[in-house]
């Protein structure tokens, strides 16, 4: 009877114990003063601002108290840190480049773990585009290869290091059977200089990086890496309709929080910051300057891309021992 009584008792307090918790993960007491999200680059390039876009909506929306906080360093490794190590309580977000999920395998010990941070949802993605320098003769990038073959090592191709620019090329390389100079930049912004400059041949960056200087026909797209042509640019054919031999690639960007914050305000902030960029004005901006496809995927969904893209793309890291820079 007392083993009755005690295990009653325990039964009890658990009930009672019940309440509490949920109380503690109830979305109507969040956020709870300041919000920050996390960018885990400098002010420039294309993050930082999809972030600030974000921001400003989603403070005319809600009303909440949100601030951007660039903690940019070890391509991108030092913020994702900082957000991995944050309390789970929904007050840290953090929106990041696709560059990130490629960390782990450019690093051999990253101070934190991916177990560490939730995916939220991916915003939207672009093709990376090729281009080549007016004064060079290429129309396509099949072209580009054929030269490769005849000049081995003499093609110059600039990229973004520790990217998945730098990936595909890798495998491009490979699977092509063509020794193409590869040449790993520490940012966007030089290997738009040099390409520029003449100094590299051809480069590949994401559409956002490079759309204003196709614009201004400073220099000439050849390739697009997506599956489909992009309405960007239309009368750019694809690596695969190219019949180069590659694999579907993006540039993307995407939204994490620490594991561990409470379902229920993962999905308040999911569908407030779908909301945001859903909204006819941020579309619009993402389109024009980003030539973003707009997507706001589920975490679950996410999870799931982040999975098969390291498959994919940590696979040909190995084979080919690729170093971040």
């Amino acid at each position: 009877m007392r083993e009755l009584r005690r295990r009653s008792l325990f039964a009890g307090a658990a009930i009672l114990a019940a309440p509490a918790v949920a109380r503690g993960q109830n979305v109507a007491d969040w956020p709870k003063g300041q919000l920050k999200i996390v960018v885990p680059f400098p002010p420039g390039g294309s993050t930082d601002p999809v972030a600030r876009i974000i921001q400003a909506k989603l403070v005319d929306n809600t009303g909440w108290n949100i601030i951007v906080d660039n903690k940019p360093g070890g391509a991108s490794v030092v913020g994702a840190s900082v957000v991995a190590k944050s309390p789970a309580d929904g007050q840290t977000w953090m929106i990041t480049f696709d560059s990130h999920i490629l960390n782990p395998a450019f690093s051999g010990t990253l101070p934190y773990k991916d177990s560490e941070l939730f995916n939220v949802m991916e915003i939207g993605r672009t093709p990376q585009a090729i281009c080549a320098h007016p004064d060079r003769p290429y129309q396509t990038f099949a072209e580009v290869i054929e030269d490769a073959k005849k000049r081995p090592g003499k093609v110059n191709v600039g990229v973004l290091g520790a990217s998945q620019a730098l990936v595909l090329m890798a495998l491009i390389k490979k699977e092509n059977g063509v020794d193409l100079n590869i040449i790993p930049y520490k940012g966007g912004g030089p290997v738009n200089q040099d390409l520029l400059a003449g100094v590299t041949d051809v480069a590949i960056q994401s559409l956002t990086s490079v759309s204003p200087h196709i614009n201004s026909k400073k220099v000439r797209p050849i390739a697009v890496t997506g599956e489909q042509r992009t309405p960007a640019l239309p009368d750019t054919s694809t690596l695969i309709e190219q019949k180069v031999k590659s694999f579907p690639s993006y540039s993307w960007w995407g939204v994490y929080c620490p594991t561990g914050v409470p379902r229920p305000i993962v999905d308040k902030m999911h569908a407030e910051i779908t909301k945001a960029v859903r909204s006819p004005d941020v579309t619009q901006k993402f389109i024009e300057n980003f030539n973003m496809e707009i997507l706001t995927t589920k975490p679950e969904d996410f999870a799931a891309y982040q999975k098969s893209e390291q498959e994919r793309w940590f696979k040909v890291i190995k084979e080919n021992d690729i170093k971040g820079d």
